[in-house]
């Protein structure tokens, strides 16, 4: 395994392929070998090297007690990018890790040399407010529910009514929920703030950025997702219709073709 230290943590990270390298960010709760599912494989086949890495929180990288804030995520991939001498790299993020890449993109311009951000937003509306607050009161309580609940409450939230509705596939995505949600319970990653309004931050991005809105997203859905886009000034927006907040796993090689097209522009 290989670590490197970053902002007073370790974090894993492993680089695969060769040629200019692309940094891959995964969103809440999530770990970096996931990518390599669909999106590493598509993007060193189109001759790029990449680097995954999981945040702080996920095994095996450091997983400091307390609540963690977006800035200390920030932190940890610019250290990461600065060890690895990476800089300027191109970025792909979905998620909390779209967040980390547009918030590296204002903070650090230098780093980032172009960036694909994935079911993210800028902003809550009130729907994904009350979730997040809901979200929030059950932790404080301390309630743990049931793997088997958070596995259905998950698919709810993550596919689209395509996925929810196929009686073979949906054996396997509540499986790995299910075995996903049975650990040693949230790190500190949970008390993230998703919901503040960055849009007028956006505008300070001169890296080209694209933004990949899934159209059955209900985290992080179109209309949120198309602020971005029109915040950033070299932004555009790639819509991919029939999927939810994991679109990358359910319709991977469209989300792979919109990823490479717009890596080898920019």
């Amino acid at each position: 395994m290989s670590y490197v230290h970053s902002n007073g943590i370790r974090l894993w990270y492993q680089q695969a392929g060769q040629g200019e390298p692309v940094l891959l960010i995964q969103g809440s709760g999530a770990a970096g070998h996931v990518w390599d599912m669909h999106q590493a494989p598509a993007l060193r086949q189109a001759g790029y090297r990449t680097v995954i890495f999981n945040n702080r929180g996920i095994g095996p990288s450091d997983a400091p007690a307390g609540r963690y804030a977006l800035d200390d995520l920030v932190a940890d991939t610019r250290g990461l990018i600065e060890a690895l001498d990476l800089a300027p790299c191109r970025i792909l993020g979905t998620s909390l890790g779209a967040m980390i890449a547009q918030e590296l993109a204002v903070t650090a311009p230098h780093l980032v040399r172009s960036a694909v951000l994935m079911a993210t937003r800028a902003r809550s509306d009130t729907l994904r407010r009350a979730q997040t607050l809901a979200d929030r009161a059950l932790l404080e309580s301390g309630i743990r529910l049931p793997a088997r609940y958070e596995a259905v409450n998950q698919v709810l939230q993550m596919l689209s009514p395509r996925t929810l509705n196929d009686d073979a596939a949906m054996g396997n995505w509540l499986e790995l929920f299910e075995l996903s949600a049975d650990g040693d319970g949230p790190s500190g990653q949970v008390w993230i703030d998703t919901d503040a309004d960055t849009r007028r931050r956006l505008r300070e991005i001169t890296a080209p950025c694209r933004v990949i809105a899934f159209g059955d997203d209900v985290i992080a859905p179109p209309h949120l997702a198309a602020e971005v886009a029109d915040a950033i000034p070299n932004g555009d927006l790639v819509e991919i219709p029939g999927c939810g907040h994991l679109g990358h796993l359910e319709e991977p090689d469209l989300v792979n073709a919109a990823i490479v097209e717009f890596f080898d522009k920019f």
